[in-house]
């Protein structure tokens, strides 16, 4: 490595992701992209026969897992040095294993990647300045889909730790709230319902308590204001994933066969339900509602890939929303359609059995609409 600057390799299975990144990456002094693979046998190819210091790669590759591609790479050339850049929280752990020297969630803000290349530089026992870093800002990202987590500054995607469920459920609702003044009854109606008034006041002084002090690592991002009457959670450059999502979703430019591309990456922030695990009554509204607009853009994908003459993403995108949502009868039905148009006859039969099953959960049947659809298909065949 010559002083001060890395080449890196890149290796994602989307094109525009790479460009995405290649694009961040070149804006940052000392540091060389030698390469961009979609191919992961091409990529480590290439490392095999050139000075590389680090690649960056997804947990998803072609034909093989990102885990299994770094452990027969460092196998042969151990001081390479690896980022994970991924839509999935779930591998952190396993990644961390493998010595990486960190893991970044899409999609990436430049001064989060600028953070990463700070420890890479550090990794590598290149002299590191100080400036760039403090003038980097440190954006805290929270996620709320599939698992709550934060990630700030050097540290990894992580659960966030409370003292008790309740203190938790109480900073959650007032993030669900954020910026809105929640009153102090309501707080203690709503978590703490069997505690008579002066005990339940006296748990909720204690929660905001505890809730300030597990967030005093984060500094001035998360302030809980005092009101005679309540609470306010303030937020100050705080990233949700959520806030995220839907505005993407909601001002993204029409769904073509030239976009979609970016609906696919908007949707795989959406990694899970919102605040999934969490059985609180008071979430089920704000989870429901994200859960339809989901719905609903993927839907509308899946028309979008049929009308490009590309059934087969249409079927992927449907079937993906039936096993998120099982009881969607309109994905259930458009698949049944698509596989009796393609003479597929099991798979009609086996879709609409999914279907009735689903429902019969809810004590429900697929709609008169459809059950005289497969009706009629049936006499035909």
């Amino acid at each position: 490595m010559t002083q001060g600057a890395m080449k890196v390799i890149l290796l994602d299975d989307e094109y525009l992701a790479l460009t995405a990144l290649e694009h961040h990456l070149v804006q940052i002094p000392g540091i060389t992209v030698a390469g961009k693979f979609v191919d992961p046998l091409k990529a480590k190819e290439y490392v095999l026969h050139h000075d590389i210091d680090a690649v960056f790669l997804d947990i998803r590759l072609p034909g093989m897992n990102g885990m299994e591609w770094t452990k027969q790479i460092l196998r042969i050339k151990p001081r390479l040095l690896v980022v994970f850049v991924t839509a999935y929280a779930g591998y952190a752990v396993q990644a961390f294993e493998l010595n990486a020297v960190d893991y970044l969630l899409k999609p990436v803000p430049s001064d989060r990647l600028l953070k990463t290349v700070q420890r890479l530089r550090k990794r590598a026992g290149v002299p590191v300045s100080r400036e760039p870093a403090a003038a980097a800002a440190k954006p805290v990202q929270v996620r709320l889909f599939h698992q709550v987590a934060i990630e700030a500054g050097d540290s990894a995607v992580a659960p966030i730790r409370w003292r008790t469920a309740r203190v938790q459920e109480l900073f959650l609702y007032l993030l669900q709230h954020r910026g809105q003044l929640v009153r102090k009854p309501a707080l203690a109606d709503l978590i703490w319902p069997e505690y008579e008034p002066r005990k339940a006041y006296s748990q909720l002084y204690t929660a905001v308590y505890h809730i300030r002090k597990t967030l005093e690592p984060f500094g001035s991002h998360f302030q809980i204001a005092s009101a005679a009457e309540g609470y306010i959670l303030h937020l100050k450059d705080v990233r949700l994933d959520v806030e995220e999502w839907e505005r993407g979703i909601r001002n993204g430019p029409p769904m073509t066969a030239e976009t979609i591309d970016q609906y696919e990456k908007l949707m795989s922030l959406h990694a899970g339900d919102y605040l999934r695990g969490f059985e609180y009554e008071w979430a089920e509204s704000e989870r429901q509602r994200l859960l339809k607009l989901w719905i609903r853009t993927g839907m509308e994908m899946a028309e979008c890939y049929l009308a490009g003459g590309r059934p087969e993403k249409a079927i992927a995108k449907y079937l993906e929303i039936c096993n998120r949502h099982p009881q969607e009868e309109e994905a259930h039905f458009a698949l049944m359609k698509l596989y009796a148009a393609a003479n597929d006859r099991s798979s009609v039969i086996r879709q609409y059995r999914l279907l009735s099953e689903a429902l019969w959960e809810l004590n429900e049947k697929p709609g008169s609409s459809i059950t005289e659809w497969y009706t009629n298909w049936g006499r035909e065949i």
